[in-house]
């Protein structure tokens, strides 16, 4: 398991970089940040992949988060471990996440109060720290199913947290899109819509493209998006493996879970002469 981890890592390494030199001289010259999403693998992964040399790491869920930065392993060997929160934040949750170890960034700000939240949670209980890394999350593709901010409100949300949120350091723009889209009908719209987005925010508060990140791609699309300007991209399955969820079937069995159950439904109907 652990020479696959290290395997795979050196072979995503590789594609990043590799994708950073196709892209166009007009864009900022960034290294992309590679993040590994660890979410659902155990902490021997993690261990593997930092003997690798990985030092960003990704998790989604608070607890999961909380209890693999505070693995004693992990605390013992990472010292130089970076830890950004990729997923949903609840704001019942924000002080929770304070405690995590070595929490890096938090990538996912969907709104103001989001943000208020967090700049007086981290006030409070690090406020000796440094300020908080976070990412304003945008939902480029309009999906009721997706989290972040809507697109028109990308330059007023930045403008508070720039302007009133003084325990928070705005590095970037961060979305995830809609999911499968088809290359072959052109660049991801999503991508470009964030493109945009950044754009907009560095001639309206005059920030320098260099001092604003673009967080999108994933293990599907993470080397177009790097192509298209990228700086930070996330890579889970695709350096650890397949993510099994004991409590959810696949996709595949419940397709099956849910014929047979319409099977069973026509079976019980009957047919009445008229």
């Amino acid at each position: 398991m652990s020479e696959q981890v290290g395997k795979a890592l050196q072979t995503v390494i590789e594609r990043v970089q590799q994708a950073a030199g196709r892209r166009p001289q007009t864009l900022p010259a960034i290294q992309p940040r590679l993040v590994a999403v660890s979410k659902t693998k155990p902490a021997e992964m993690v261990l593997e992949a930092y003997k690798q040399g990985q030092r960003n790491f990704g998790e989604n869920y608070v607890q999961e988060l909380l209890e693999k930065a505070s693995d004693p392993k992990i605390l013992a060997s990472c010292p130089e471990i970076k830890w950004h929160f990729i997923g949903h934040l609840q704001k019942n949750n924000v002080n929770k996440l304070m405690g995590v170890p070595s929490l890096f960034m938090v990538e996912t700000v969907d709104s103001v109060k989001l943000a208020d939240r967090l700049n007086s949670s981290w006030q409070n209980l690090r406020a000796n720290a440094q300020r908080l890394k976070i990412m304003v999350q945008i939902n480029t593709s309009g999906e009721d199913s997706k989290h972040g901010l809507p697109p028109g409100d990308t330059v007023a949300a930045v403008q508070h947290i720039v302007s009133r949120c003084t325990a928070l350091e705005f590095v970037g723009l961060m979305t995830i899109g809609r999911y499968g889209y088809d290359l072959s009908e052109g660049p991801n719209p999503d991508f470009q819509m964030l493109l945009s987005r950044r754009k907009e925010v560095c001639e309206t508060l005059k920030m320098p493209y260099e001092q604003v990140e673009l967080s999108m791609g994933m293990s599907t699309d993470f080397e177009h998006a790097i192509e298209v300007g990228s700086t930070n991209v996330r890579v889970g399955s695709t350096i650890f493996g397949e993510r099994f969820y004991p409590n959810t079937p696949s996709p595949e069995k419940r397709s099956k879970v849910v014929a047979e159950e319409a099977a069973q439904k026509l079976d019980g109907l009957t047919v009445k002469e008229q």
